[in-house]
This record gives C-alpha cells, sequence and structure tokens, in this order.
C-alpha cells in the first residue's frame, strides 16, 4: 500500500465532498465518531460528524453554481505512518476556510478523526 498516494486520493474526496454536498463521500472520510471543532467567536465550537453531515447535505453546493474551485494543501505533516494532520485552504461559496484534518490510517483506510477549522475570510466567487 502507498500510504502517500492512498492520502492524497483521501483529501481528494474531502475536497469533492465539501465542493459537492456529497455526503457519501463525507461519510467515506469522516470516522463516525470524529468531530468538527472552531473558536472563531471567541468561543469552542463542537460540531458533531452527524450534524456537519445534515448541514452538508441541506446546503447548496459550489458545483451547483459552477463555482471554480479553490483549493490549496498548506501542508501534510506525517505525524506517523499511520497519522497525518493536513492544512487546507479552500473557498465554498463567498467563505475561505482554513482547515486543520486529522487523519488515522485504520480498517477502511485514512479516515478524519477531528477538523479544526476558521473562516479566514470571504473572496468574490468565480465561475467556470
Amino acid at each position: 500500500m502507498n500510504n502517500h498516494h492512498d492520502l492524497l486520493d483521501a483529501i481528494a474526496t474531502y475536497l469533492d465532498a465539501i465542493y459537492y454536498c456529497d455526503v457519501e463521500k463525507l461519510d467515506a472520510v469522516f470516522h463516525s465518531a470524529s468531530s468538527l471543532f472552531d473558536a472563531d467567536n471567541g468561543k469552542i465550537f463542537v460540531d458533531p460528524i452527524a450534524s456537519f453531515h445534515a448541514d452538508v447535505a441541506s446546503r447548496p453546493s459550489p458545483a451547483s453554481v459552477n463555482q471554480k474551485r479553490k483549493e490549496q494543501i498548506v501542508t501534510i505533516d506525517w505525524l506517523s505512518n499511520l497519522s497525518v494532520t493536513v492544512k487546507l485552504r479552500l473557498q465554498a461559496h463567498e467563505n475561505i476556510f482554513v482547515d486543520h484534518l486529522a487523519f488515522v490510517l485504520g480498517e477502511a483506510g485514512w479516515q478524519i478523526v477531528s477538523k479544526v477549522w476558521h473562516l479566514e475570510g470571504t473572496a468574490e466567487v468565480e465561475f467556470n
């Protein structure tokens, strides 16, 4: 197994899940016990994966409005052969997010066990 290639596939699955609001891809890449966190308002906000799943399922996707994809892998920090922290920057609609994703390699392949995200700002939406 090529761990690096498989990790890049998992990152691509995450980015596709966000761009297409595809909850099947979301379920494939997030561990069922994972949670999401942010503190943009000065208070820790915890979002269990089931809540995030419902939110993604209910929103219009960037793909549905033909938004140009803007995604960047900022860093990949290998903690071991089985655990990695990935920092991404992406735009969904006008929002620019920075995500820190903790991936662990388990029975189901690379899965996100936690996500810490930050709304970095906004930008004009570009279309294809």
